[in-house]
């Protein structure tokens, strides 16, 4: 594979237009904030680029309207990894030329240098968040929940619980519970028996689930005391309890971890552009910068080194990402390839129990 000769810095200095301007569709909230610090102000300050951030609660559903209505006005899309597959599959995605993404530091090539299924066709993966759950502290005076199981258990630790609306990661989360081992979720999930198996346990809690859908709802809900506990994505949970001194606590166990890929709409209005902001914050040292302003971990093996501290100066951030060793113990790696396969049978289920 042919390593690229032009520094990662350089790249975009000599093929950007100074009047180019780029839209980024992302997740808004502390997530948001984060690429804007760590990936967009440099890259505006080494091309003179500016780049305009649009949030959404998820990027995959506005970019395929976009694409099928021939109407793009997004240039990158930050999305799910079973979102980018799928999308990709369908048409809607640019492919990307992997060959031209930098080079780690000491010249590994890229495809080396990322993490195992960090590059596909048409997404380049950022960084690893995790879905985990938290919990206030303060409803939890005596005993604190501290596995899995305890999200479940209603009579030990009573109180509302927070899911985000939908089957992914849920079910999992529900067989793990229940005792199937991380190894075991997919093979067991694919059955009748497992998928009944998962609905019981989620039955279990049913009439205690308040459904969220934004990343920045379930640090709200549990700010407002709407929820006692809730699943959320670890980056958001990190800068409540950090930033905004909330009492709350993170459960590690049973973690499901997850890629946030880059991608390029079909038909974007600046592909070229588009492409060169992907490669500019890939780079090694972008992606470990975006752990000063969130708790995610960096898709390229060459940037865990350089993760430091938080913004605060204080906080060493390499434990609190969901790629440290000790937080790996009980967590399960998501499986693009199952939901692309049986997501929208299993949606069909998930809306009709919803109702029930």
């Amino acid at each position: 594979m042919k390593q690229l000769l032009v520094p990662a810095g350089a790249l975009c200095a000599l093929a950007l237009p100074a009047h180019a301007d780029l839209t980024v569709m992302s997740w808004g909230g502390a997530y948001e904030r984060s690429q804007v610090e760590a990936y967009n102000k440099p890259f505006t300050a080494e091309t003179g680029i500016a780049v305009t951030m649009l949030a959404a609660d998820n990027p995959a559903a506005p970019i395929k309207s976009m694409v099928e209505a021939g109407n793009v006005t997004i240039d990158v899309a930050d999305l799910e990894y079973t979102d980018a597959v799928r999308l990709c599959d369908e048409g809607a995605l640019e492919e990307i030329d992997l060959e031209s993404l930098p080079p780690a530091p000491d010249g590994t090539p890229a495809a080396e240098d990322f993490l195992p299924g960090a590059l596909t066709d048409c997404a380049v993966a950022s960084m690893v968040f995790s879905t985990v759950y938290g919990f206030d502290a303060t409803k939890f005076p005596d005993a604190k929940p501290s596995a899995l199981a305890d999200f479940f258990d209603l009579e030990q630790f009573p109180g509302k619980r927070g899911l985000r609306r939908g089957p992914k990661i849920n079910l999992e989360l529900a067989l793990m519970a229940d005792g199937v081992p991380p190894a075991e979720v997919y093979e067991v999930l694919a059955t009748p028996e497992g998928l009944d198996r998962a609905f019981a346990k989620l039955d279990s809690i049913k009439p205690q689930i308040t459904w969220w859908e934004a990343g920045a709802q379930p640090p709200q809900l549990l700010a407002d005391g709407e929820v006692a506990m809730t699943t959320a994505y670890n980056g958001r949970l990190f800068a409540a309890m950090v930033t905004e001194d909330k009492p709350f606590e993170i459960v590690w166990d049973g973690q499901v971890l997850e890629y946030e890929l880059f991608a390029i709409p079909k038909g974007a209005p600046n592909r070229d552009e588009a492409l060169d902001y992907i490669r500019f914050a890939t780079g090694t040292e972008r992606l470990a910068a975006q752990t000063k302003w969130i708790s995610y971990g960096p898709a390229r093996q060459s940037s865990i080194p350089l993760v430091g501290l938080f913004e605060d100066e204080e906080t060493d951030m390499k434990p609190h990402l969901p790629t440290n060793e000790e937080n790996l113990k009980t967590a399960l790696q998501s499986s693009h390839e199952f939901w692309v396969d049986h997501e929208m049978e299993i949606a069909e289920r998930f809306n009709t129990w919803l109702t029930q």
